[in-house]
Order: structure tokens, then sequence, then C-alpha cells
């Protein structure tokens, strides 16, 4: 039986009697309607998962007790970073949740000179607390005990700026000679997906000097909301933990 699995921020530990928070416990009674006594998992995104089961509940409060603490870890042994340009309308939300769910480990919002969206100041601070909801909701659904950082947008040439730290750089270029089959990562990979509209010549400019290598991904242009995601499956599947055995 598949239990439901809630994620709570604070620090967790074995033997516990915690309130849920209030999201987590409004979902639970309101939506999945569980009953004191119902199991489930818990887990605090610090890596493992506790099983608890509902000891009370008191309207809108619910309060768990948990079980002795389980090393289970769904984790793929390719790290990646997604550096994705904004997107318009709900794709950011979509390609944050998949990519979670492709198993990247960490995802960058930068702006770039064809984002449509535009994020600064007070909304673009509630816009990644939003996503990082959207990105804990996806460690729920997938089995993911180790919730991934979406960092605070930046404009791409800040970002660019930034050391690689020994990372494998790639970015999607249809008129790339370089296809994933011909690559052989060693550590980490920070991916750069642009816009709608892709990025433009003087940011791949920009990104090649930083380090980026352009990649073929087969004779189609994708979208914004597609191309990450399709990229993301082709390492997990040539590199990552997609692969049988």
């Amino acid at each position: 039986m598949n239990l439901p699995r809630f994620y709570c921020r604070e620090a967790l530990s074995p033997g516990a009697h915690v309130e849920l928070p209030e999201p987590v416990a409004r979902h639970a009674v309101r939506v999945l309607r569980l009953p004191p006594g119902a199991p489930m998992i818990l887990f605090d995104g610090r890596g493992g998962q506790y099983p608890a089961r509902i000891e009370r509940i008191e309207r809108d409060r619910v309060y768990a007790e948990l079980s002795a603490w389980e090393d289970a870890e769904c984790e793929s042994p390719l790290a990646i970073t997604l550096v994705q340009a904004l997107q318009a309308g709900d794709k950011m939300d979509f390609t944050i949740q998949k990519a979670v769910e492709l198993g990247v480990r960490d995802i960058v919002p930068v702006e770039s000179r064809r984002s449509v969206l535009r994020l600064a100041g007070e909304r673009a601070a509630k816009r990644v607390a939003h996503w990082q909801g959207v990105v804990a909701s996806a460690c729920e659904q997938c089995g993911r005990n180790q919730v991934p950082l979406v960092a605070p947008v930046e404009k791409l040439e800040s970002w660019l700026s930034r050391p690689a730290n020994g990372a494998l750089r790639l970015m999607l270029d249809p008129e790339a000679e370089t296809s994933f089959a011909s690559i052989r990562p060693e550590g980490a990979v920070q991916l750069l997906i642009g816009s709608e509209g892709g990025l433009d010549p003087q940011e791949m400019i920009a990104a090649r000097q930083a380090g980026f290598r352009g990649v073929r991904l087969g004779p189609r242009v994708l979208r914004t909301e597609t191309a990450g995601l399709a990229a993301l499956a082709v390492m997990q599947a040539m590199w990552g933990d997609f692969r049988e055995g």
C-alpha cells in the first residue's frame, strides 16, 4: 500500500510527537480525509523518512506520532542543476514539478533577454517560495526524501559569472555537432535552458565563454517547457538511474 507522504520543514526525530504544518494538516484531513490512527510517511528533507500515524485531530490541527527513522532514498547518482530561464504562465510550475520527478538536484531560475516573465524584489521572493512549495509537493508524490533547492532569481549574465566548480556545463543547441551520446560526465552537470524563443545570440556567446557546451537533442526544435525535461530524461537514461541494472 502506498502511504500518503508529507513534507515537514522542521527537523523530525524518532518517537517524536509533532503537530503537522497547517497546509499538510489541511490536505490530510480535508482532501484525503484521513482519520485518527491513519498511517503516513513524514520526511524533513534531510534524508530518510519516518513512518507515522495520526494521534488526534482537533478541527484543522493534526498531531502525529513518529516511529523509527528509515534510511530510504531514491536519489539519482547524477547531480544535475537545471538553470531555467523564466517562463510565462504556469510553465515554470510544470517544468519545476517534472524536473524534480526526473531527479534534478537544484533549480536555478534566471532572467534571460527573451524571458516574458520579469521578477524582482518581493515579487521574486514570493514566486521562489511558491516554487519551493511545488518542489516539496513533487517530492511527496515521487518518493524523494531530499528536497531540491530553488535558488533566488537572478539575471542570466550574473549567474554565468559564477564558477562551474568542476561541473559539466551543457546547453541545448539545434545546430550543435555534439550529441548526448558523445559525452561522458565525470561529476555534476549544469543544464542551461532558454525561455520562449531560446537564448539570444549574445547569451549563447556568453554561455560558451562561461564553459557551456552546445549539445543537440534530435532534429526537432522543442518548446522551453519540453526541452529541459526531455534533456533530463535523456541524461538519466544514459548516465543516471534510468539505466537498467
